[in-house]
């Protein structure tokens, strides 16, 4: 499978799992329908998740869901201001701005890598 479709559909997965009430369609669009943009920046955070469990040893699962969360989200943010001119402000939020549904997706999303290396 697809390094980014794998990210995706953890991001898809913990969306419907904790998003309170009904996502918004673009939260759980399917991996095909994806713009290209953000299917390129789900392998780039893929790669970057993947390379840091690799070069931690294994040792990375020694990590919070919290400190997992975060790293997810940084390099989520920085894909973010990657491909898009001007974000806007919750897309590039700092950790404390985050909802709560957004940063355990992002832990989700670490978690499933892992379980892929």
């Amino acid at each position: 499978m697809n390094d980014g479709r794998i990210l995706r559909e953890a991001w898809i997965d913990g969306v419907n799992k904790r998003y309170p009430g009904k996502p918004k369609p673009g939260y759980v669009t399917p991996w095909d329908e994806t713009p290209a943009w953000e299917r390129e920046a789900a392998a780039a955070v893929y790669g970057q998740v993947r390379d840091f469990i690799e070069v931690s040893g294994g040792r990375a699962a020694r990590l919070t869901r919290e400190q997992k969360g975060r790293f997810v989200a940084l390099c989520w943010t920085a894909q973010m201001f990657r491909h898009v001119e001007d974000p806007k402000p919750g897309y590039v939020a700092d950790w404390s701005e985050l909802p709560v549904c957004r940063r355990e997706a992002d832990a989700d999303i670490f978690e499933r890598i892992e379980g892929t290396v």
